[in-house]
């Protein structure tokens, strides 16, 4: 994967060719290298990609300790998409079958944690419990963090490497991009606030969750 400068270098040549291309002075888009995600280059072929991955995340995480699986797989899915290097059905359900034993030990632990934070916040909405002001706060902390996490390890699993792998170096990846652990809180709130709206908004938002994950990493990061 190239620098952040060469890929400014590339945009900057990109836009150049697209200039040229269009008032015939060149360089022409043929003479630029190919796109980084070609897959992506399709919009409508993209969305239509987008909601049939939330539709399998959708089915696989009917059990709920599978959401972690489906999510992997769906995001590894999106991937190959965007990258244009096939991305046959069969590999989605390849990778659910390789992901699905550690992936459901993942999903077991969040769901407990979840519950967890979800009473905290219930308990301090209730008045029952002193300095509840606080642990409201703990219990929201506590679920955003979860769901980053998530969505974190979920993306950086592999079938070759596993869950242990993938959640050990979850922090380091949070740390080295803050900015982008915070678009993903903000995708996990839009996907639970859509759901929460309207049920069946749930196929479409998980698509667009794992696309998130898919493309965070990816954006600009400046220069």
């Amino acid at each position: 994967m190239g620098t952040s400068s060469e890929r400014t270098r590339e945009r900057r040549e990109l836009k150049a060719a697209r200039r040229g291309d269009r008032d015939g002075s060149g360089p022409t888009l043929d003479e630029r290298p190919p796109a980084r995600f070609p897959g992506a280059t399709a919009k409508f072929g993209l969305l239509g990609e987008v909601l049939m991955t939330g539709l399998l995340v959708t089915l696989v995480a009917i059990p709920v300790v599978t959401l972690p699986v489906a999510l992997a797989a769906g995001i590894r899915h999106l991937r190959r998409f965007v990258r244009a290097e096939g991305s046959p059905l069969s590999q989605f359900w390849t990778d659910v079958r390789r992901g699905l034993a550690g992936g459901a030990v993942v999903g077991l632990a969040t769901a407990v944690l979840i519950g967890l934070f979800a009473l905290d916040i219930d308990l301090a909405a209730s008045g029952a419990l002193p300095g509840g002001a606080v642990v409201a706060v703990v219990g929201w902390t506590g679920l955003v963090v979860t769901a980053v996490a998530l969505l974190t390890a979920a993306g950086a699993w592999t079938p070759e490497t596993g869950w242990r792998h993938a959640l050990r170096t979850t922090p380091g990846l949070v740390r080295r991009d803050v900015p982008g652990a915070l678009y993903l809180a903000a995708t996990a709130a839009f996907v639970v606030i859509v759901t929460w709206v309207l049920a069946p908004l749930a196929i479409p938002a998980l698509g667009c969750a794992a696309l998130a994950v898919v493309a965070v990493p990816e954006r600009r990061t400046g220069a």
